[in-house]
């Protein structure tokens, strides 16, 4: 139990410079009326471009299969 508190007396300086890093983090978030628009676009890209990559993907194995049996015609 004496070396368990030794060792909580020890940490304790981390654990309050930790906690004193994450409250003053905060300080430089800067939140605005852009803020939203940001976070949709980036959603929307990252949402919309594996379905972009899909049909460009469909596309090019679809002429690459036309091109093959029109040879072999």
């Amino acid at each position: 139990m004496v070396g368990f508190i030794k060792r909580l007396l020890m940490a304790w300086p981390l654990i309050w410079v930790v906690s004193e890093s994450y409250a003053d983090s905060y300080r430089y978030m800067h939140v605005s009326i852009d803020t939203p628009w940001i976070i949709f676009l980036f959603l929307m890209i990252v949402i919309l471009l594996p379905f972009f990559l899909m049909a460009f993907l469909y596309w090019r194995n679809a002429v690459r299969k036309n091109a093959e049996a029109g040879d072999e015609n």
